[in-house]
């Protein structure tokens, strides 16, 4: 086969690329890993900045996200009893949008079958070549059966341990990371959300989530200790200790039921530099990781679909390789600061093995000038819904 742009990677990412492109007439094969129904399973994050939401509204996959969404216009704060709220509209003018990633896949998957789009499924022993040429091709198989793909470019949208990435060459790449050490215990249950808006909690015995996916879809985190197991947890001692850490009004008004599902996720910080060799490009999680604390990993992703969308666009449209030749330079400088919005909200919500009493301290005092300083709640909020493209 031959196609413009060889998508590796069927999650949001690869599917927003896909759908964009074909908005503008470019021709994209998009090859998956898993099928489409263990992707839809995956249970991801579900606050989208605005940026993402503009992207999905110029794919044409915007209408049940509108239908189905909440928009929320600030988020409420706590440590030990007190809470504050910050308000996104007040500070920035713009709200976040409340609509899990599986949603966002789902509409994505459904608009590029309405366009007859090329998605393959259950594909094995990809191996891109000629990256650093201009005759790019990937090979991989289906079935037992061998296929070649030729293509322009090749965008690498497979995640952290997916095949793209690793094809840079060692002495062309550098990576940076920070490991964690602790995860998040997540659980799904369908019951009514505590609260109509976020709450991010810091409490003695570790850091805590109140989220939704809808009005009687709940998603609630406690900060665990990575040798824990989701086994390790009854449905009802995590919500027990999620009523020990978020303040007494809100515990009170917990509705708790049966977890529907139960996962712990690791914490890291990463990043590849540089996000493009030759005409393979980097996207998402193939090129960084964040923690979840500041909601930017499907955010960040998006933005590096902007730039590359806008990239191939023009040289398709224009014959101009101006975007292609600042690709990295632009998304990198957005995904470092995205990298340190999530970090620092990370260090100020979380409890760490190594903390003295005088860095609980200080994490008391960040937390008291965040509550009582418009400037730096302007900060915040402008980090939050999603630093311009």
């Amino acid at each position: 086969m031959k196609t413009q742009v060889a998508i590796i990677g069927g999650g949001p990412a690869g599917l927003l690329l896909s759908q964009l492109l074909h908005t503008r007439g470019i021709d994209s094969v998009v090859l998956e890993r898993k099928t489409k129904d263990y992707v839809l399973g995956r249970i991801r994050a579900g606050v989208l900045e605005q940026g993402l939401v503009n992207l999905m509204e110029e794919a044409g996959c915007a209408e049940r996200m509108h239908a189905e969404g909440f928009t929320h216009d600030g988020t409420l704060i706590s440590y030990g009893d007190e809470i504050f709220r910050v308000d996104f509209s007040e500070h920035t003018g713009m709200p976040v949008m409340i609509y899990g990633q599986t949603e966002v896949t789902r509409d994505l998957y459904e608009a590029r079958e309405n366009s007859d789009g090329k998605i393959e499924f259950e594909v094995q022993d990809v191996v891109i070549q000629g990256a650093n040429t201009d005759t790019p091709h990937v090979y991989y198989t289906v079935g037992g059966a061998a296929r070649r793909l030729d293509c322009d470019f090749v965008a690498g949208c497979d995640g952290f341990h997916g095949v793209s990435r690793q094809s840079i060459p060692l002495d062309v790449r550098r990576e940076y990371e920070k490991i964690y050490p602790f995860g998040w215990l997540g659980i799904l249950s369908e019951t009514p959300p505590v609260n109509h808006e976020l709450i991010y909690a810091n409490s003695s015995r570790g850091f805590a989530l109140c989220s939704m996916r809808n009005d009687n879809l709940s998603r609630y985190y406690i900060q665990c200790s990575l040798s824990d197991s989701p086994s390790d947890w009854t449905d009802e001692a995590f919500w027990e200790e999620l009523k020990r850490r978020i303040p007494k009004e809100q515990a009170d008004k917990l509705v708790t039921g049966p977890s529907i599902e139960k996962s712990i996720a690791p914490l890291r910080s990463f990043v590849t530099e540089p996000m493009r060799w030759g005409r393979l490009f980097l996207c998402g999680d193939a090129a960084h990781i964040v923690p979840p604390t500041g909601a930017k990993g499907l955010n960040t992703a998006a933005s590096d679909v902007h730039y590359l969308f806008n990239a191939l666009r023009n040289f398709y449209e224009n014959g101009s390789e101006d975007g292609i030749d600042t690709y990295s330079e632009k998304a990198l400088k957005r995904v470092w600061k995205a990298e340190r919005f999530s970090w620092w909200f990370s260090s100020l919500l979380h409890r760490y093995p190594d903390q003295s009493a005088f860095d609980l301290k200080m994490q008391v005092a960040d937390l008291e000038f965040l509550r009582s300083n418009k400037a730096a709640q302007q900060a915040m909020a402008e980090n939050y819904v999603g630093l311009p493209y």
